[in-house]
């Protein structure tokens, strides 16, 4: 049996990290991410991260890994760990931060794994905060809000929280893409958010087995009407919500039991 302590690995470039490598990186905050769920060796949506890291390298860097080389820094981590493990890809520049050059250097990547992750078992209770991500379709690190913001959630009586833009529209939540019902359809709301990868899997495969799916915006008074809502990230896609703020939502089972079957299509591929 594969021990807890076993699942953890970090790699810089496909290899073993040192201790001089990676106490620069321990003080650096210029870099983005993704993280995944890997069973059985295996990805689902492999796709849409090789995406994510390629268009956030374009936006920070200005220059972007092959793609064949980030999917051999992943397979040389999966290697060293069991079948089952959460997996942290982090690219950043060996150019480093503040300063006002550096897009001649060629993106690094930064593996971690560990032990597998599930996430909560819900029903969640969502404080409502204004907050715009900055860069808000890159998953970059170093965004103290999130932690920030879900710690006075919790000192409020909630177990986590959503944001609102200056417009009042209802966006995301912390580490966490918000997903509607409206008795029809699956509804994603319409503002500044991360597109989550897990998101993306279960959109393509709601396409496939013919749900209807609609962009709107949201607001805190349009929540009355949703008859259903979730929070999903790579850690699960679904995990019901209810209740945003002040506003009860009600419990909408079958819509959670849709987007675990609609991401369950969603054929895992190895790196």
């Amino acid at each position: 049996m594969t021990s807890f302590v076993s699942s953890f690995v970090v790699h810089r470039n496909g290899r073993p990290a040192t201790v001089e490598e990676l106490a620069p990186l321990a003080f650096a905050g210029h870099a983005h991410l993704t993280a995944m769920q890997v069973r059985g060796g295996r990805i689902r949506g492999l796709d849409l991260h090789l995406e994510r890291l390629r268009s956030a390298s374009t936006e920070l860097f200005g220059r972007a890994l092959p793609d064949d080389r980030v999917r051999s820094h992943l397979r040389a981590a999966l290697a060293s760990g069991p079948a089952d493990l959460s997996l942290t890809a982090v690219v950043y520049s060996p150019a480093g931060e503040y300063t006002a050059t550096g897009t001649d250097a060629e993106p690094e990547t930064l593996v971690r794994t560990g032990p597998p992750a599930f996430g909560p078992v819900g029903p969640l209770t969502l404080a409502v905060v204004e907050h715009e991500r900055f860069l808000p379709t890159v998953k970059h690190v170093g965004e103290s809000a999130k932690t920030y913001f879900l710690r006075r959630a919790v000192e409020d009586g909630f177990d986590d929280a959503a944001f609102v833009d200056h417009r009042g529209r209802i966006g995301e939540a912390t580490i966490w893409n918000l997903a509607f019902w409206d008795g029809s359809a699956v509804v994603w709301p319409d503002a500044a958010v991360l597109d989550g990868v897990t998101m993306g899997i279960v959109r393509r495969q709601l396409d496939r087995l013919g749900v209807p799916q609609r962009v709107r915006e949201i607001t805190l008074a349009d929540l009355p009407d949703v008859a259903g809502a979730v929070v999903m990230n790579s850690w699960t896609p679904g995990v019901a919500v209810h209740r945003i703020g002040s506003v009860p939502l009600p419990k909408a089972p079958a819509f959670v039991d849709l987007l675990h079957r609609a991401y369950r299509a969603e054929r895992p591929t190895a790196p």
